[in-house]
């Protein structure tokens, strides 16, 4: 049976009837996750063996936006906080390879926390480089204030996934940084010029191009196309992010039903894959809307089917060797117990 080359959400801590017959009818190629869903460990993980059994794939990636800091699914009293990404950039070090190795931590403690649950994907790190003035969307989710500085603790984040045995996905490719609006609510339009685009916001992206999933920019480049964002930008995403960045890994769109986007849902899924990414993401659970995002969607079939399989294959069979209770130690010493 063919794959649906979608993610999607579902509504509440248990899955419905309804959605339990159209989850095994129309085989998305993964699920995400978010606070409405989560209520308990035990609840998480019979959600998630749930979602798995309904594609009758084990290893179908259920994702989770886990960063830290305001954008985070899980915490107390069942999880632990985690700080925002600048939290790291900005730890008292005089050695930043010291931010580098707490970054990776970090990221190996999300690992451990998400992987016991059957969590396997978490929608960080956040690559964008944030601009004086643009909007606070991504604000202290950016690691540091330099292209280099979010792309070395970038890189950090990633490879502590990995090595628990969870994929990253690096967002919002080619970069949000500079938009000036909320793409929840409104399309962000960025006027910069193309040459400072590739210099600082498309440049962390491209040291991390050997990532195996990204999340597109609902965002407007004018310098690329005025006529229309990242995530529907056959432009965008044939000259930037699979040339000029050269990633080559799965891209995924970010949420559909965001108002950046324009049109019926059908319509946002088909122009999306239609521009090249690989898979869309429908988020908040709606069955009406979901219904719709799949009539736009097609099966998850040739090179985008590639990426899928590479994706999966970079996901550790046997994690990295850990000691949670001496990492979290280290973790809370490091920033002197604010994130415990």
């Amino acid at each position: 049976m063919s794959i649906s080359a979608s993610i999607l959400g579902c509504a509440g801590l248990t899955l419905s009837k309804e959605e339990q017959a159209f989850f095994r009818d129309v085989r998305p190629w993964g699920f995400i996750l978010f606070k409405r869903n989560v209520e308990s460990p035990d609840q998480v993980r019979a959600l998630t063996e749930a979602l798995r059994a309904c594609v009758e794939r084990p290893e179908a990636p259920i994702l989770i936006d886990q960063e830290g800091g305001r954008v985070a699914r899980l915490g107390p009293p069942h999880w632990r906080r985690y700080p925002p990404g600048r939290a790291y950039g900005e730890l008292p070090a005089n050695d930043p390879l010291l931010r580098r190795e707490i970054t990776r931590l970090g990221g190996r403690l999300l690992a451990h926390d998400l992987s016991a649950l059957g969590i396997n994907v978490d929608c960080v790190p956040v690559l964008d480089v944030p601009s004086e003035g643009a909007h606070d969307i991504i604000g202290d989710r950016a690691y540091a204030q330099t292209a280099e500085g979010v792309a070395q603790l970038g890189r950090a984040a990633c490879e502590g996934l990995i090595a628990g045995g969870v994929l990253p996905v690096i967002k919002h490719i080619p970069g949000h940084g500079r938009a000036m609006a909320d793409s929840h609510h409104d399309l962000p339009v960025v006027d910069a010029a193309y040459q400072d685009l590739d210099a600082h916001d498309f440049a962390p992206f491209r040291v991390l191009s050997d990532m195996p999933m990204a999340m597109s920019a609902h965002v407007v480049y004018t310098a690329v196309d005025p006529r229309g964002p990242a995530t529907t930008s056959k432009r965008v995403i044939s000259t930037v992010v699979r040339k000029s960045i050269g990633f080559d890994g799965l891209l995924m769109t970010d949420d559909l039903s965001m108002k950046a986007l324009g049109g019926d849902f059908a319509s946002r899924a088909k122009t999306a894959l239609s521009a090249g990414c690989d898979v869309v993401l429908h988020c908040n659970g709606d069955m009406a809307e979901m219904k719709a995002v799949i009539a736009g969607t097609r099966a998850l079939a040739g090179r985008a089917a590639q990426r899928a399989r590479a994706a999966l294959g970079r996901i550790a069979r046997v994690p990295e060797p850990f000691d949670a209770e001496e990492a979290r130690a280290r973790f809370d010493a490091a920033f002197e117990g604010r994130w415990s």
